[in-house]
């Protein structure tokens, strides 16, 4: 094939900007809008295989193949990009997250997921209150990201008397960094109207002392009731949240994302930053369902759910962004974690009978908490999957999984043949005997990887609750993997800070990075346990195709194939050939989502939007 003198190289100096407009179609080819060569193109199609080059045209993906072979899609107006060898991969698909409470954490107090003595805890919020000044004794000041797991191992679990003891008049409330508990002062609990007489709401608990009187431990239920006594941030506050989450997640790749409890305000702030042309990332939103609502009216909680999906899902996605809203979340239980131990369990938590110099560990009488018995479970379930829902539960304990499991499996037998794509979302405690149901009920373990690695909060508190055997097999990716299962990886960002890679290379070694903030040190650098380890190729795949099976978005995203959406992401870093320990110390260079960026950095830092739309068109036409 005789090319013009048009179709050249890419000289040097263009290297550094990696991108120029050449011509040299061939007869028979449809011009591309952009080609990306001389790369590493790891499609994570059904052989992963790795090719070269792709062409992308009217936000599909139009070749995926050879240098060579991508010649043909070279038109006039066509922008080239030289890889200059990088990996290219599907854009990350962060199938559980909660980005509007992400982006409302970036406006609070913020204790930044530190390990704190109730000292320095005090010391941290005084600081806060005092760079506010000018607030009136009225407003809450809203505190997030405590570790207070982390906390119960330094000096025990504090109470509203810690909070009581600050030079404020204002209520507090301190959301805990896994959002299932707060802690409120003494004002907050009197601006919320919570007293002894204060019954413990169906899904969830007002911690009590000997007297009946609530200690301002909020957990689950009792959390979310009192977070709902503070205002409500405005339409614009929630527009500026979304969009720092928007931009939180293009910065690490993530390109379509699933809101695991949504309601109408975020589908509201997505819908409108879509029609103005600003969502960067497909958004998937999933509706709370409320337990003694279901109780008491199941075809009616499931009615409502689909009145505001038909409100704010835009139906079947296209190349361009857009808003699904086709799930119902479900809280089966709360939490594992010690002090917690909310996580429904088949067998008891542990607890201390020894002294704490001399503990000794035996079963207790705390199963933790089940909000969802079968009886409302079942026929919830199954009206929500008739009405065309998909299933997302959060399930945590043992109890809590196997109750999903059965559910279920009693929904497909009700509806043989009916391709509903239910989710269990976190899945830490699991029994042996239900790692294969995944597989066999077609359920996708959504899992978080992060907690596979060593922190204060498991090893030094977690472990003895829950006793040598169940922590051996704690957070099993690798088990329900290896038993055929469906693994997909959900950031639960802002549970955890949101930090991808440094997760994805924790589902590959079972260990963190002491290197990295985001995790614990040298003294807390090795296995979490003997658990299964998933492969690269496995955890890229848990971010990618399995979350977009998860989502039903596996035909349009997921892999890097003829006729998909090109939503696509360039690595610094090669994550299949840098060395183990370095695999979470990667950074995405270029977000691409519908064929159009959306971040761009150094050396593609003349492809961000905003520069684009000062440049002037590059022409090397002769």
């Amino acid at each position: 094939m005789k090319f013009s003198r048009l179709c050249i190289a890419v000289t040097a100096a263009t290297a550094f900007s990696c991108v120029a407009l050449v011509g040299c179609q061939t007869q028979g080819s449809s011009a591309a809008d952009t080609i990306m060569r001389n790369g590493y193109v790891y499609t994570v199609d059904g052989q992963n295989s790795v090719q070269q080059a792709i062409a992308v045209s009217g936000g599909k993906i139009v070749y995926v193949g050879s240098d060579a072979g991508v010649s043909s899609f070279i038109g006039p107006h066509t922008r080239l990009i030289d890889l200059a060898g990088r990996m290219v991969m599907p854009g990350f698909v962060d199938a559980h997250m909660h980005p509007g409470d992400g982006g409302r954490a970036m406006t609070l107090c913020d204790l930044k997921y530190q390990t704190m003595t109730r000292k320095v805890f005090q010391q941290t919020i005084q600081a806060c209150l005092d760079a506010e000044k000018d607030k009136g004794p009225d407003v809450w000041l809203e505190v997030g990201s405590w570790d207070r797991m982390g906390m119960h191992g330094l000096d025990g679990d504090p109470d509203k008397s810690t909070l009581d003891a600050l030079k404020t008049q204002r209520p507090i409330q301190v959301r805990s960094s896994d959002f299932h508990t707060v802690l409120v002062n003494s004002r907050g609990l009197a601006v919320a109207g919570v007293d002894k007489r204060t019954a413990d709401p169906g899904d969830g608990k007002y911690a009590r002392d000997s007297a009946g009187n609530p200690t301002g431990i909020c957990e689950d239920g009792a959390a979310e009731s009192m977070a709902l006594v503070v205002p409500p941030a405005t339409d614009a506050e929630k527009l500026k949240q979304t969009r720092a989450a928007l931009d939180a997640m293009r910065q690490q790749g993530i390109t379509s994302f699933f809101d695991a409890l949504s309601g109408p305000e975020s589908g509201k702030a997505f819908t409108q930053l879509q029609q103005s042309g600003e969502l960067t990332a497909r958004a998937l939103l999933a509706i709370k369902l409320d337990p003694s609502a279901a109780a008491a009216d199941p075809a009616k909680t499931i009615a409502e759910a689909k009145a505001l999906a038909d409100i704010y899902d835009q139906g079947e996605a296209k190349p361009a962004p857009g808003v699904s809203m086709r799930h119902v979340k479900l809280f089966m239980d709360g939490i594992i974690n010690a002090p917690a131990d909310t996580g429904a369990m088949l067998t008891p938590y542990l607890r201390n009978t020894g002294t704490e110099k001399a503990p000794k560990w035996a079963p207790g009488k705390n199963l933790g908490e089940l909000y969802f018995p079968p009886q409302v479970l079942n026929p919830l379930m199954l009206k929500a999957v008739q009405a065309g829902l998909d299933p997302h539960l959060h399930a945590t304990g043992e109890r809590a999984v196997r109750d999903s499991l059965n559910s279920i499996e009693y929904v497909r037998q009700q509806l043989p043949g009916n391709g509903f794509r239910p989710a269990i979302a976190h899945a830490e405690s699991v029994d042996p005997a239900d790692y294969s149901r995944f597989k066999a009920l077609d359920v996708t373990a959504t899992m978080s990887f992060q907690w596979a690695q060593q922190a204060p909060s498991t090893i030094d508190g977690t472990s003895d609750h829950l006793g040598p055997a169940r922590f051996s097999r704690m957070e099993p990716s690798g088990s329900i993997a290896d038993a055929g299962g469906r693994v997909a990886y959900g950031s639960d960002w802002p549970v955890d800070p949101l930090d991808e890679f440094l997760a994805l290379k924790i589902g590959v070694t079972r260990a963190g990075d002491p290197q990295n903030p985001h995790s614990y040190g040298p003294n807390y650098a090795g296995k979490l346990n003997a658990d299964p380890a998933l492969s690269r190729t496995e955890v890229l795949r848990t971010i990618t195709m399995n979350a977009a099976e998860q989502l039903k978005l596996d035909t349009v995203v997921g892999s890097l194939e003829v006729g998909k959406f090109a939503d696509l992401i360039v690595l610094d870093k090669n994550f299949m050939q840098v060395p183990e320990q370095a695999l979470g110390r990667n950074e995405v260079l270029l977000t691409v989502v519908g064929g159009k960026v959306v971040w761009a950095k150094a050396p593609f830092a003349s492809l961000d939007p905003k520069a684009l739309s000062q440049a002037s068109v590059i022409s090397t036409a002769q």
